[in-house]
């Protein structure tokens, strides 16, 4: 079962909720190796990043106890589910713990959950051939609420371990009504994660109270201080 037991969250255990993200097409080795000793040193969950660094960050936390964790159709979602697949596959063989993938959006905005646990069950199991974790990206902000259920209730089905909000590559992010409403669709048993805008303690801790149980963010640093974080994602 995915969904962590987590106590309350406050500026101690903060930490503990947040995939430490570097997602920029940009992003160098020694800013990639940045954000895994940051990660280490503040002890976040994992360290989020593109497929072509996840052996690097494997390499980097061994021994920490930080996960790895990266992108699978990323940040559009329009790529063939069995490409979608081997791009899975090919992270978790490299060391990733865990998959974050983004859905077909058409197929959402269309509120086709067939195709969408077809979409997500190629990529489930792929993950899970890998003993890894799959989270799902529905891109809360491309959809309506009733398309936000259709795609939460395709991830269960389709057998992810979590679903999250946004890329924060398309505009929008997470907000607290996003977060309430796909904790109520998927129930108790699957985790939420809350990414794209989430810059401060109070913002980690509105998403956390309102049912996410992980936090996806660049600004990790200031929310474990305290402070206001002035990236995007």
């Amino acid at each position: 079962m995915s969904n962590e037991a987590v106590a309350p969250a406050n500026i101690a255990n903060i930490a503990s909720y947040i995939d430490h993200t570097l997602l920029k097409p940009e992003a160098s080795e020694a800013d990639v190796l940045k954000v895994c000793a940051e990660a280490i040193e503040y002890k976040f969950k994992s360290v989020c990043v593109n497929p072509v660094w996840v052996k690097t960050v494997t390499k980097a936390l061994k021994g920490s106890g930080v996960l790895t964790c990266s992108v699978i159709g990323f940040p559009l979602g329009a790529t063939p589910s069995d490409v979608k697949a081997f791009e899975a596959r090919g992270a978790v063989l490299d060391g990733a713990d865990e998959i974050d993938m983004v859905i077909n959006m058409a197929s959402a905005r269309a509120n086709d959950k067939g195709a969408l646990v077809d979409d997500i069950r190629a990529v489930s199991e792929a993950v899970h051939a890998g003993e890894a974790i799959l989270k799902v990206i529905i891109e809360t902000s491309m959809l309506t609420d009733e398309q936000k259920v259709i795609a939460c209730e395709a991830a269960v089905e389709a057998g992810a371990d979590f679903v999250k909000t946004s890329t924060g590559f398309n505009g929008g992010g997470a907000t607290v009504e996003d977060v309430a409403l796909m904790r109520k669709t998927v129930g108790p048993d699957l985790g939420v994660k809350a990414s794209g805008g989430v810059r401060s303690l109070a913002d980690a801790q509105a998403m956390i109270a309102a049912g996410a149980t992980r936090i996806g963010a660049s600004s990790g640093i200031a929310i474990v201080k305290g402070e206001q974080g002035s990236s995007a994602y």
